[in-house]
C-alpha cells in the first residue's frame, strides 16, 4: 500500500465550470426540485437544461464528441446540481456510470456506435450489475449470457438500475461461464429495442424520487455478438475498474446535498427568532453549523482527491476511491439531519427542502457499494 498523497488543484476552468453549473441548477432545476419529489417524476427541466449547456455527460472524451473534461470537472457539476436536487445529478452521474465499462474496455468500434449518441444527449445509459440475490456479492449473479452464433443471448433480471426507464443504451454484466465464478462474468451493451429485453415498472422509493429506478428483464434476449464489451470473462474486472472511477461522483452528489442542506440551515437560522435573537446567535447552534461545515469541506477535499487519483492512474485509487464515498455519504446523512434539527419542527414538513434532503442523501451510503462494503475493501487495501 501507498501512503503517497495524490496532488490535485482546482483550475480557473474548474471554477468556472462550478459558477456555470450552479447558475443553471439554481435558475432551471431548483424550482422544480419539491415537484419532482412530490409527483415522483423524472426532472426533465433538469436534462434539457444540462445538455443545453453540455453539463448532462461532460466525461466523455473530444473523440467521441464529449466535452473531455477531467474527473474533477465532471464530480464539480454533479455536486452542484445535488446541492439544489440530487435526482438531477443523476443524469451525469448515471451518464458516467453506464459509459466508463465502454470508455474503459470496449473496442473501437463499439465506443464509436455508443459514446456520440451519449455525448450529444440524445441518449442516455443505465448500468445494470446488481440484482435482488446479488447486491454486495455482485459475483453471484444468476443472468446469463450464451453464443449462439453471431449473437448473444441474455436470460436473467436486474434490479435496483437507476434511471432505467429513460435510457436507450444498458452496460449489463452476465454470467458466460458458470464454472469459473468472477471471471466467468462478461460485460454487454443492450440497446433499448433490442428483442427480449424489458424494462420493468418503478420502485417506490424513500427518496431519489425524480429518477426513475426500474428492474430489467432478459428474456432471449439477442444482441450481436461484437456487443460484448472486452473479451469474455473481464466483465467483473471492468465493473470493479468502474467503481474506482465513479465512487468519487458518489461523494460528489453527497458533497452537494450536504452543502444544500447547510446553505438551507445558515440562512433559516439566521430569519428565525427565539427569545428575542436570532437562533444563529446561540453558541450551540453555531457549534452545530461549524461541525457541517468542517465536515464538508473535508469530504469535498476527499473526493477531488479521489477523483484526481482515477485521471493519475494512482495505484490507492481503490482504497481512497471507497474512502470518498463512505467518509462523504456519512456526512451527508449528518448534515442533513442536523440540518433538519436545526430547522425544528419546521424541517419536518414538506414546507422546506431539508426533509427531502435528508431522504435524498440516505442513498449514497448504500448503491455502489454500502458504507460497510467500502469499509471491508479499505481495510483489505491497508492489510494487503
Amino acid at each position: 500500500m501507498s501512503n503517497n498523497a495524490v496532488p490535485y488543484g482546482l483550475t480557473e476552468e474548474h471554477e468556472a465550470v462550478r459558477e456555470a453549473v450552479r447558475e443553471i441548477a439554481e435558475r432551471e432545476i431548483a424550482p422544480f426540485a419539491a415537484e419532482v419529489d412530490a409527483e415522483s417524476r423524472y426532472p426533465v427541466e433538469a436534462q434539457k437544461a444540462l445538455t443545453a449547456a453540455g453539463f448532462h455527460a461532460t466525461h466523455v472524451p473530444e473523440a467521441y464528441g464529449g466535452e473531455g473534461a477531467d474527473a474533477i470537472a465532471t464530480c464539480i457539476v454533479i455536486e452542484e446540481v445535488a446541492r439544489v436536487d440530487v435526482s438531477a445529478s443523476l443524469i451525469p452521474a448515471v451518464n458516467k456510470l453506464g459509459s466508463v465499462p465502454v470508455i474503459l474496455s470496449a473496442s473501437e468500434d463499439l465506443k464509436q456506435r455508443v459514446l456520440p449518441s451519449i455525448a450529444a444527449g440524445d441518449a442516455m445509459i443505465s448500468y445494470g450489475l446488481s440484482e435482488r440475490e446479488a447486491g454486495s456479492d455482485a459475483a453471484a449473479m444468476r443472468t446469463r449470457a450464451r453464443l449462439e452464433g453471431d449473437t448473444w443471448v441474455l436470460n436473467g433480471t436486474k434490479a435496483w438500475i437507476t434511471n432505467a426507464s429513460v435510457s436507450e443504451w444498458f452496460t449489463v454484466m452476465a454470467v458466460t461461464d458458470p464454472e469459473k465464478g468472477a471471471s466467468g462474468i462478461s460485460a454487454f451493451v443492450v440497446h433499448r429495442d433490442d428483442p427480449g429485453f424489458a424494462v420493468g415498472p418503478k420502485e417506490k422509493k424513500m427518496g431519489i424520487k425524480g429518477s426513475p429506478t426500474c428492474e430489467l428483464y432478459f428474456t432471449d434476449c439477442t444482441i450481436p455478438a461484437d456487443r460484448i464489451v472486452g473479451e469474455p470473462g473481464t466483465g467483473f474486472k471492468t465493473a470493479l475498474r468502474t467503481l474506482d472511477f465513479t465512487r468519487p461522483t458518489i461523494g460528489a452528489q453527497a458533497v452537494g446535498v450536504a452543502q444544500g442542506a447547510l446553505d438551507a440551515a445558515i440562512a433559516y437560522t439566521k430569519d428565525r427568532r427565539q427569545f428575542g435573537s436570532a437562533v444563529s446567535d446561540f453558541q450551540g447552534v453555531q457549534f452545530m453549523l461549524a461541525d457541517m461545515d468542517m465536515k464538508i469541506q473535508a469530504a469535498r477535499h476527499l473526493v477531488y482527491v479521489a477523483a484526481a487519483a482515477g485521471e493519475q492512474g494512482s495505484p490507492d485509487v481503490t482504497r481512497v476511491s471507497a474512502a470518498a464515498k463512505a467518509f462523504a455519504s456519512d456526512t451527508a446523512m449528518q448534515v442533513t439531519t442536523d440540518a433538519v434539527q436545526l430547522f425544528g419542527g419546521a424541517g419536518y414538513t414538506q414546507d422546506f427542502p431539508v426533509e427531502r434532503m435528508m431522504r435524498d442523501a440516505k442513498i449514497t451510503q448504500i448503491y455502489e457499494g454500502t458504507n460497510q462494503v467500502q469499509r471491508m475493501v479499505i481495510a483489505r487495501s491497508l492489510l494487503r
